[in-house]
């Protein structure tokens, strides 16, 4: 099976002959043909994530998958040879940048009937993100308004229609090219962070999602309403994740004084701080492709590699600035 790797040696991915899958009894193997390319991705190549997610080199990498099932363990109940699927393959099982992969079937999902294969490829991670982080940690109602970082990048695009979905007044910090493209999202404010200070422009806002950390993230707290939270994807992490993640106490310990700063000044203001790394479920998945059957939510990709060009296309990820997802294709 062909797949691109990152080397034992250094940061480097190259093309490489690997194993065919294992396939245990609650697993499906998937043909992948489309397979979304994220940040999350290129800070694993970088090594920023060594201390929540120790991976062993060499490893495939890649988060996202749509493709069809193969074959199916034998204690598989919901899914057929022959099913179109979705899903982000759960950490330590990641590995999407290869021809096939044996996933848990308690991360995938049925496809949305209503885009191609492309299109659900680049959806669960950053679909996944934004639903954990509006739904189950904010709980964002009607009403309440939402700040989202960097609208039109991955995340951002599926955030911003998510809150609109759930009733909310969103602004977004964007280009002043991105201006039109995150209007049409559903952008209620756009912040040209090139030429604005969201900080002083913003205020009172009940939820902030926030992607870029550092300094932006200390900016967003102070645009929060007393009470406010503030959900941090690029870290720092805090005290109460590395307990949850069951974190050595020497990482829990590193990892709580990388976090004092942003969360002393969160107490001081009266508002929250949390870090989401994201999990894989199948279920929350299906509701997903419920919101884009119905029109809620739209994929954004901005471009396709061939499966041929992975290594280019992972490359893409450290440039940045593309509207919406890159995706492998491997029709």
């Amino acid at each position: 099976m062909r797949a691109f790797i990152l080397s034992k040696y250094n940061t480097a991915v190259h093309e490489a002959d690997m194993p065919e899958p294992v396939v245990g009894e609650r697993d499906v193997l998937v043909r992948i043909q489309a397979a979304g390319l994220n940040q999350l991705d290129e800070k694993i190549r970088a090594g920023e994530f060594k201390a929540i997610l120790p991976y062993r080199l060499p490893i495939v990498l890649g988060h996202d998958v749509a493709g069809t099932v193969i074959r199916v363990g034998t204690g598989v109940k919901g899914f057929t040879p022959g099913d179109e699927v979705y899903a982000r393959p759960r950490d330590h099982r990641i590995g999407t940048f290869a021809e096939r992969i044996a996933i848990d079937e308690r991360d995938v999902a049925l496809k949305p009937v209503s885009i191609t294969m492309d299109e659900a490829g680049s959806l669960p991670l950053v679909a996944l993100t934004a639903w954990q982080a509006l739904v189950e940690i904010a709980d964002v109602r009607a009403g309440q308004k939402v700040l989202i970082h960097a609208g039109a990048g991955g995340v951002g695009s599926i955030a911003i229609q998510l809150a609109k979905h759930l009733g909310a007044e969103v602004a977004t910090t964007a280009s002043a090219a991105n201006a039109d493209f995150v209007r049409r999202l559903g952008a209620d404010h756009i912040i040209d962070y090139r030429g604005e200070d969201f900080a002083e422009v913003l205020s009172g806002y009940d939820v902030v999602l926030d992607s870029l950390g550092g300094e932006n993230l200390e900016k967003s707290l102070r645009v929060l309403r007393r009470g406010g939270i503030a959900i941090g994807i690029s870290g720092p992490p805090t005290p109460e994740f590395a307990r949850a993640a069951g974190l050595s106490p020497i990482i829990r310990l590193a990892i709580a004084g990388l976090s004092r700063r942003i969360r002393t000044q969160a107490g001081k203001l009266g508002v929250r701080y949390t870090f989401l790394l994201m999990r894989a479920s199948g279920v929350q998945l299906r509701e997903i492709a419920g919101l884009v059957d119905a029109g809620a939510i739209r994929p954004v990709v901005g471009r396709i590699f061939p499966f041929d060009e992975t290594v280019a296309g992972i490359e893409s990820l450290r440039k940045g600035g593309a509207q919406g997802k890159a995706v492998i294709s491997n029709p």
